[in-house]
Protein backbone atom coordinates (compact mmCIF):
# COMPACT_ATOMS: atom_id res chain seq x y z
CA UNK A 1 0.00 0.00 0.00
CA UNK A 2 1.72 2.99 -0.58
CA UNK A 3 1.19 6.25 1.57
CA UNK A 4 1.93 9.61 0.88
CA UNK A 5 5.09 11.39 1.84
CA UNK A 6 4.18 14.49 4.24
CA UNK A 7 6.48 17.04 4.31
CA UNK A 8 6.60 18.19 7.98
CA UNK A 9 5.01 16.81 11.47
CA UNK A 10 1.69 17.23 11.58
CA UNK A 11 0.25 19.25 14.87
CA UNK A 12 -1.84 22.60 15.34
CA UNK A 13 -3.95 24.64 17.82
CA UNK A 14 -5.46 21.66 19.78
CA UNK A 15 -1.96 20.64 20.88
CA UNK A 16 -0.45 23.88 21.35
CA UNK A 17 -3.65 25.21 23.75
CA UNK A 18 -3.58 21.74 25.43
CA UNK A 19 -0.07 21.88 26.05
CA UNK A 20 0.27 25.65 26.93
CA UNK A 21 -3.11 24.64 29.79
CA UNK A 22 -0.83 21.89 31.26
CA UNK A 23 2.11 23.80 31.74
CA UNK A 24 2.14 27.69 31.66
CA UNK A 25 6.08 27.34 31.57
CA UNK A 26 6.38 25.70 28.51
CA UNK A 27 3.52 27.62 26.81
CA UNK A 28 6.08 30.76 27.06
CA UNK A 29 8.37 28.68 25.05
CA UNK A 30 5.98 27.37 22.72
CA UNK A 31 4.76 31.04 21.74
CA UNK A 32 8.61 32.61 21.96
CA UNK A 33 10.04 29.74 18.96
CA UNK A 34 6.54 29.66 16.99
CA UNK A 35 5.70 26.46 15.01
CA UNK A 36 8.54 24.27 13.96
CA UNK A 37 8.43 22.34 10.84
CA UNK A 38 10.32 19.31 11.56
CA UNK A 39 10.73 17.42 8.53
CA UNK A 40 9.22 13.80 8.12
CA UNK A 41 8.68 10.77 5.78
CA UNK A 42 6.57 8.19 5.70
CA UNK A 43 8.60 5.53 3.70
CA UNK A 44 9.38 3.13 6.89
CA UNK A 45 12.36 1.46 4.95
CA UNK A 46 13.73 4.92 4.51
CA UNK A 47 13.08 5.80 7.71
CA UNK A 48 14.48 2.71 9.37
CA UNK A 49 17.78 3.25 7.62
CA UNK A 50 18.07 6.67 7.78
CA UNK A 51 17.55 6.59 11.19
CA UNK A 52 20.36 3.28 11.11
CA UNK A 53 23.14 5.75 10.18
CA UNK A 54 22.46 8.86 12.26
CA UNK A 55 22.74 6.51 15.20
CA UNK A 56 25.96 8.30 17.33
CA UNK A 57 26.78 10.65 14.66
CA UNK A 58 25.75 14.27 14.05
CA UNK A 59 22.93 15.22 12.61
CA UNK A 60 24.88 17.11 9.68
CA UNK A 61 27.10 13.51 9.36
CA UNK A 62 23.58 11.32 9.08
CA UNK A 63 22.21 13.75 6.08
CA UNK A 64 25.71 13.54 4.37
CA UNK A 65 26.05 9.94 4.57
CA UNK A 66 22.29 9.81 3.36
CA UNK A 67 22.82 11.81 0.44
CA UNK A 68 25.56 9.50 -0.44
CA UNK A 69 23.35 6.65 -1.00
CA UNK A 70 20.67 7.96 -2.11
CA UNK A 71 22.95 9.86 -4.98
CA UNK A 72 24.00 5.99 -5.69
CA UNK A 73 21.17 4.34 -5.43
CA UNK A 74 18.09 6.57 -6.13
CA UNK A 75 15.26 5.22 -3.82
CA UNK A 76 17.00 3.26 -1.19
CA UNK A 77 14.86 0.28 -1.23
CA UNK A 78 15.09 -3.49 0.76
CA UNK A 79 15.91 -4.75 -2.93
CA UNK A 80 19.27 -2.34 -3.58
CA UNK A 81 19.99 -2.79 -0.20
CA UNK A 82 20.24 -6.63 -0.09
CA UNK A 83 22.13 -6.74 -3.53
CA UNK A 84 25.05 -4.29 -2.18
CA UNK A 85 28.05 -5.68 -0.38
CA UNK A 86 28.80 -4.78 3.33
CA UNK A 87 32.33 -3.38 2.34
CA UNK A 88 30.01 -0.78 -0.43
CA UNK A 89 28.02 0.09 1.86
CA UNK A 90 31.09 0.90 4.10
CA UNK A 91 32.46 2.96 1.45
CA UNK A 92 29.32 5.59 2.35
CA UNK A 93 30.66 6.25 5.33
CA UNK A 94 29.12 4.13 8.15
CA UNK A 95 30.40 1.18 10.29
CA UNK A 96 30.66 -2.13 9.58
CA UNK A 97 27.94 -3.25 12.25
CA UNK A 98 25.83 -0.41 10.22
CA UNK A 99 26.29 -2.25 7.24
CA UNK A 100 25.31 -5.48 8.72
CA UNK A 101 22.04 -3.88 10.17
CA UNK A 102 21.07 -2.56 6.98
CA UNK A 103 21.65 -5.73 5.17
CA UNK A 104 20.08 -8.13 7.57
CA UNK A 105 16.78 -5.30 7.83
CA UNK A 106 16.39 -5.86 3.88
CA UNK A 107 16.67 -9.31 3.75
CA UNK A 108 14.07 -9.10 6.88
CA UNK A 109 11.47 -7.17 4.34
CA UNK A 110 12.45 -9.57 1.24
CA UNK A 111 11.69 -12.60 2.80
CA UNK A 112 8.78 -11.41 4.33
CA UNK A 113 9.74 -11.67 8.16
CA UNK A 114 9.49 -7.64 8.32
CA UNK A 115 5.86 -6.39 7.11
CA UNK A 116 5.92 -2.76 7.03
CA UNK A 117 2.56 -2.58 5.92
CA UNK A 118 1.51 -4.35 9.17
CA UNK A 119 3.18 -2.10 10.83
CA UNK A 120 0.90 0.43 10.58
CA UNK A 121 -2.16 -1.12 12.06
CA UNK A 122 -0.21 -1.48 14.99
CA UNK A 123 0.13 0.60 18.43
CA UNK A 124 3.00 1.83 19.82
CA UNK A 125 3.67 -1.65 20.97
CA UNK A 126 5.19 -1.65 17.51
CA UNK A 127 8.24 -0.58 19.50
CA UNK A 128 8.93 -3.86 20.16
CA UNK A 129 8.64 -5.33 16.78
CA UNK A 130 11.06 -2.74 16.06
CA UNK A 131 13.40 -3.25 18.72
CA UNK A 132 13.71 -7.32 17.06
CA UNK A 133 15.81 -5.95 14.60
CA UNK A 134 19.66 -5.83 14.51
CA UNK A 135 20.66 -2.74 15.44
CA UNK A 136 17.36 -0.79 16.78
CA UNK A 137 16.60 -0.11 20.24
CA UNK A 138 14.38 1.86 21.98
CA UNK A 139 15.37 5.33 21.14
CA UNK A 140 15.60 4.24 17.60
CA UNK A 141 12.04 3.02 17.05
CA UNK A 142 10.83 6.01 19.51
CA UNK A 143 12.59 7.98 16.34
CA UNK A 144 11.03 6.15 13.47
CA UNK A 145 7.24 5.99 15.57
CA UNK A 146 7.75 10.01 15.54
CA UNK A 147 9.24 11.16 12.25
CA UNK A 148 7.79 8.58 10.23
CA UNK A 149 4.65 7.30 11.59
CA UNK A 150 4.01 10.75 13.08
CA UNK A 151 2.73 9.01 15.86
CA UNK A 152 1.18 11.95 18.75
CA UNK A 153 2.54 10.84 22.36
CA UNK A 154 6.45 10.16 21.67
CA UNK A 155 8.56 11.41 24.76
CA UNK A 156 11.93 9.84 24.85
CA UNK A 157 13.79 9.12 28.01
CA UNK A 158 17.18 7.54 26.24
CA UNK A 159 17.09 11.29 24.34
CA UNK A 160 19.85 13.99 26.06
CA UNK A 161 18.36 17.07 23.72
CA UNK A 162 15.23 16.07 25.60
CA UNK A 163 16.96 15.81 28.97
CA UNK A 164 18.65 19.56 28.20
CA UNK A 165 15.55 20.79 27.07
CA UNK A 166 13.91 19.96 30.27
CA UNK A 167 16.85 21.29 32.25
CA UNK A 168 17.04 24.30 30.58
CA UNK A 169 13.19 25.25 30.85
CA UNK A 170 12.77 24.27 34.32
CA UNK A 171 16.37 25.46 35.33
CA UNK A 172 17.79 22.43 36.41
CA UNK A 173 20.72 20.56 36.45
CA UNK A 174 19.61 16.97 35.90
CA UNK A 175 16.39 15.72 35.36
CA UNK A 176 15.96 12.21 37.00
CA UNK A 177 13.43 9.44 35.89
CA UNK A 178 10.75 10.01 38.19
CA UNK A 179 10.98 14.22 37.13
CA UNK A 180 11.06 12.91 33.39
CA UNK A 181 7.48 10.80 34.36
CA UNK A 182 5.86 13.41 35.67
CA UNK A 183 6.65 15.54 32.70
CA UNK A 184 5.76 12.88 30.51
CA UNK A 185 1.98 12.40 32.08
CA UNK A 186 1.61 16.26 32.35
CA UNK A 187 2.55 16.51 28.44
CA UNK A 188 0.15 13.27 26.96
CA UNK A 189 -1.71 12.44 24.81
CA UNK A 190 0.83 15.37 22.80
CA UNK A 191 4.19 14.19 24.30
CA UNK A 192 5.82 14.36 20.67
CA UNK A 193 5.08 17.88 20.08
CA UNK A 194 6.22 18.92 23.43
CA UNK A 195 9.52 16.82 21.55
CA UNK A 196 9.95 19.37 19.23
CA UNK A 197 10.13 22.24 21.50
CA UNK A 198 12.42 20.83 23.90
CA UNK A 199 14.58 19.58 21.04
CA UNK A 200 14.52 23.39 19.66
CA UNK A 201 15.30 24.69 23.48
CA UNK A 202 17.83 22.17 24.00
Amino acid sequence: MERPIQMYFSYGENEILYLSSKDEILGKAICEVGHIYREVNTDLFFSIIYHIIGQQVSVAAQKTIWKRMADHFGKVTADKINKTSINELQSFGITFRKAGYMNTTAMNVLQGELNLDNMWELSDDVIKSLTKLPGIGIWTAEMILLFCMQRPDIFSYEDLAIHRGLCKLYDKEKIDRKQFEKYKKQYSPYGSTASLYLWAIS
